[in-house]
């Protein structure tokens, strides 16, 4: 008895003789860090001081950077990008906007133009681009496995090479790499603010691999072994705790729709300095389509408008289409086109186009379905203002501008029911019915069948409806908004 105890005794003293060297040991490396971090913060701050220069005025103008690696691309976040640049040249003068990009197949002057050519935005004053050259550290074929923590880590090695290039005095990451925030604000010493238009991971992501749920980003191999499903479900319960961390020290944080407030709010637990600030459509060049009484009922066009990224489901519209035409829902109409609209950033979505043509040969659809990449505005509008239908498939989506843009062009909507279009934008107005919603292959077969049943008289006064109901997503709202959102950036 006495001999345990002994032996208890000097295995305690053992462990306090190496306790207290190792609480030591991590309290000098903890000192170490802070003061490494605390000088790259200060050689970063005497950097600024070295590049910046006065203006015409004397004065130094405030710098303002977006990041967005991908601004030559042609979705929705493009055009929230464009239309906040020329939002803050619209209210303050001394302010110089970056852009921190990727796109170096591409001259500043010809990104400008695009924007322009693509969404009809013309800039008030010139933009300073910074070409950054390790953007393939953000692509997500580099990481094969664990794709959300490798980009999101190489969104950080992205950051510091934009932050080396050009210090700003305001710094908002308009694309959701919200690991970059911490960097700019504790290291750059910049205030920072973020549009968020898709959590990176979100609390529907967690329930998917809780219940083993087949989608794009949860293959069958995951939900086939309950081992590497609740592996995966570790994984992103921590990275969830670690997105939650470097998000909620952004100053200020707007977010697309009600569905991704409520996800921030969660993840972010930021509520004070968070504030929904919809996306900027151009209703009114929309609008300006005249809205008539449909002349022919032998033709008819369904249109889809989104890039072609996995998450839009393409591959569900063709399915439908394919079922819609096999099943002869829509009787004689041999005219029946699916047109499928989007941009390209890359060769993976040049590929996944090609797989899309592929699949719509096997399904013996390929001569009805029509592919329209990277088109001018006004072949969008010309489209657009001769569709019957606009379509979406896309499950749990932040917001949808094509959505907005089919309904303020005069189509019929059908959406999938989830995400923004379920809770913002297709929704009655004035009790009155905007658009239609569903979510699988039948639904939206039966429901475009249904669609192309009504009388011309009943499909207008529906479209009539949904073109009353977008007047709160026009850009002049966004305007507005977002500068309310913004100001605590500038004082």
């Amino acid at each position: 008895m006495v001999a345990g105890g002994l032996c208890l005794c000097g295995l305690i003293r053992l462990l306090c003789s190496l306790l207290i060297p190792a609480l030591f040991l991590s309290g000098i490396l903890c000192i170490c860090l802070v003061v490494l971090l605390w000088v790259i913060r200060l050689w970063i701050q005497q950097r600024k001081k070295q590049l910046s220069s006065a203006g015409r005025d004397g004065k130094r103008p405030l710098l303002v950077a977006f990041f967005h690696p991908y601004c030559n691309a042609g979705g929705g976040g493009e055009r929230v990008l464009w239309c906040a640049i020329r939002t803050l040249q619209k209210k303050y003068r001394n302010v110089t906007c970056v852009v921190y990009t990727g796109d170096r197949d591409a001259t500043g002057e010809e990104i400008v133009e695009g924007a322009f050519r693509r969404f009809n935005i013309k800039l008030i004053h010139p933009v300073k681009f910074v070409f950054l050259e390790k953007r393939y550290l953000v692509e997500a074929s580099l990481y094969p496995h664990f794709t959300l923590l490798g980009q999101s880590l190489g969104s950080v090695f992205l950051g510091w090479e934009a932050l080396l290039k050009c210090v700003p005095d305001i710094y908002i990451d308009s694309m959701g790499y919200a690991f970059t925030l911490p960097l700019f604000k504790y290291l750059g010493g910049c205030r920072v603010g973020c549009y968020v238009h898709y959590p990176t991971i979100s609390t529907d992501m967690l329930s998917v691999v809780r219940d083993r749920d087949t989608r794009f980003n949860n293959t069958t191999f995951i939900t086939n072994s309950p081992f590497f499903s609740k592996f995966k479900l570790v994984y992103y319960y921590f990275f969830a705790f670690m997105y939650g961390l470097v998000g909620s020290c952004s100053d200020v944080i707007m977010v697309n729709s009600s569905w991704t407030l409520n996800h921030i709010l969660s993840l972010w637990r930021a509520g004070a300095c968070t504030s929904v600030v919809y996306p900027p459509c151009d209703v009114q060049t929309f609008l300006d389509i005249p809205l008539e009484v449909e002349k022919s009922t032998s033709e008819y066009s369904i249109v889809s408008v989104s890039q072609f990224r996995p998450e839009k489901d393409h591959p569900l519209q063709i399915r439908a289409f394919a079922k819609l035409l096999k099943e002869k829902r829509v009787g004689q109409q041999p005219s029946l086109k699916l047109i499928l609209i989007g941009g390209c950033r890359n060769q993976q979505d040049e590929e996944r186009v090609n797989n899309l043509k592929r699949l719509c040969e096997e399904l013996g659809v390929g001569n009805d379905v029509m592919f329209r990449i990277n088109i001018p505005f006004e072949e969008l509008k010309r489209h657009l203002a001769e569709a019957t239908i606009g379509l979406h498939t896309m499950w749990n989506e932040h917001f949808g501008i094509g959505v907005v843009e089919c309904m303020a062009a005069g189509t019929v909507i059908l959406a999938h029911n989830s995400g923004g279009p379920k809770l913002d934008i297709v929704v009655p107005y004035e009790g009155h019915v905007t658009g239609f919603l569903a979510e699988n292959e039948d639904n939206y077969a039966e429901t475009m069948a249904y669609i192309l049943s009504l009388s011309p008289e009943k499909r207008l006064e529906i479209r009539e409806n949904a073109r009353r109901s977008v007047h709160r997503f026009s850009n002049q709202h966004f305007e507005d908004t977002f500068l309310l959102s913004v100001e605590p950036l500038f004082k």
